[in-house]
């Protein structure tokens, strides 16, 4: 599919879209961008935007990028490029290999509360339950389509496409095996050594630990650090496990959304999930933003958001409970320029914070 507009400032914005080239190789990005400079000349146009969708799926499609790009700076050409694609490893590892100090990146994460609320008039129960995937949005009346879904055309083809495609993976029995497990205990903390008693097809922690960040590139699960206040200490620490879009903890349950909205503990770990999630696409998003938790004893605040020189402890509570007073003071003793909010009953109402920009809410503490 092509789309050709003309922009309010009289250049020419072009828009094509790998899906039809794919079979073509470098040779379609050839043609469309030798197209294009006829194009300017013909309609005499100084400068023009370039889109190409799925880039990922065209055979040495950066070194050609790269050729083209370097031939306009040359010749002085100004042709703005955009590159989107679905793969987020295979683009970057396109761009990584050629295109160095040529982009710039802007992340397009999954959606959000506001988003999924304004497209498809999700509730907050439904959006903390169903997550933010707007092609699996037409099966939530059906959940039992919607779960397979999520496991087959989400969960599946990431591994295979995004994972597998990219990176040398031993043992792809045990990736899959720390996804289930990293699902099933979100939002939980879980040191490698005990995770490996939970793997049939174990490996070592230096191992687990690489395909934890595959899993986290990939936009399905992270291992979120304990925080600090100091990077020497945080490296390295126990993770904290959490999913990056709740529909990938509902997939695997047998129970219902209506079930679990009924269990007031599940429906806890679904909310903490919600807020944990959002806040991972949000320190993805804010590239000065870091988001990690913070334990001492059993003491504990569910996250901590680094936002440049601030940081921003962040409770969790789904029913009438308030932060804990001990958590809360030695969190306060041990970083005394913190601020500390709740999200819940008592505090910030989770349907505000799932709409709430971490640039926002670092402005407003």
């Amino acid at each position: 599919m092509a789309i050709s507009l003309r922009d309010e400032l009289g250049g020419l914005v072009e828009y094509h879209s790998a899906d039809d080239g794919a079979a073509f190789g470098a040779a379609w990005i050839d043609q469309i961008w030798e197209s294009l400079r006829v194009r300017m000349k013909l309609e005499q146009k100084n400068s023009a935007v370039l889109i190409l969708d799925e880039v990922q799926k065209i055979s040495d499609w950066s070194a050609t990028v790269k050729k083209h790009w370097d031939r306009d700076a040359r010749d002085k050409r100004e042709i703005k490029l955009v590159l989107l694609g679905s793969s987020r490893l295979l683009l970057m590892d396109g761009l990584s290999e050629s295109l160095f100090g040529r982009y710039e990146m802007n992340y397009a994460g999954h959606w959000a509360f506001s988003e999924m609320q304004k497209a498809f008039g999700f509730s907050l129960a439904e959006y903390q339950w169903f997550g933010g995937y707007p092609g699996a949005a037409a099966f939530t009346g059906d959940e039992p389509r919607f779960k397979e879904y999520i496991r087959n055309s989400i969960v599946e083809a990431t591994m295979i496409r995004d994972i597998l495609m990219t990176a040398k993976i031993d043992k792809p029995a045990l990736l899959r095996q720390l996804f289930d497990v990293g699902v099933e205990y979100s939002a939980q903390i879980m040191s490698f050594n005990k995770m490996l008693g939970q793997l049939q097809d174990a490996g070592n922690t230096t191992t687990l630990a690489k395909y934890l960040r595959l899993l986290e590139q990939a936009g399905l699960l992270s291992g979120i650090n304990k925080y600090s206040g100091r990077i020497i200490e945080t490296k390295g620490t126990i993770p904290k496990f959490q999913v990056h879009n709740t529909a990938l903890l509902s997939a695997p349950q047998r129970k219902t959304f209506e079930e679990s909205y009924s269990d007031p503990i599940q429906w806890g770990h679904v909310v903490e999930n919600s807020v944990g999630a959002h806040l991972i696409e949000q320190a993805r998003k804010n590239t000065n933003a870091s988001l990690y938790y913070w334990r001492e004893n059993n003491l504990e605040i569910d996250y901590v958001v680094a936002f440049g020189d601030k940081v921003i402890g962040i409770e969790v509570k789904s029913g009438d409970a308030s932060i804990p007073a001990k958590a809360a003071e030695r969190f306060k003793e041990r970083f005394p320029k913190s601020k500390l909010i709740l999200v819940g009953k008592h505090g910030i109402p989770p349907d505000v914070f799932l709409s709430t920009d971490l640039r926002d809410l670092s402005e407003a503490v």
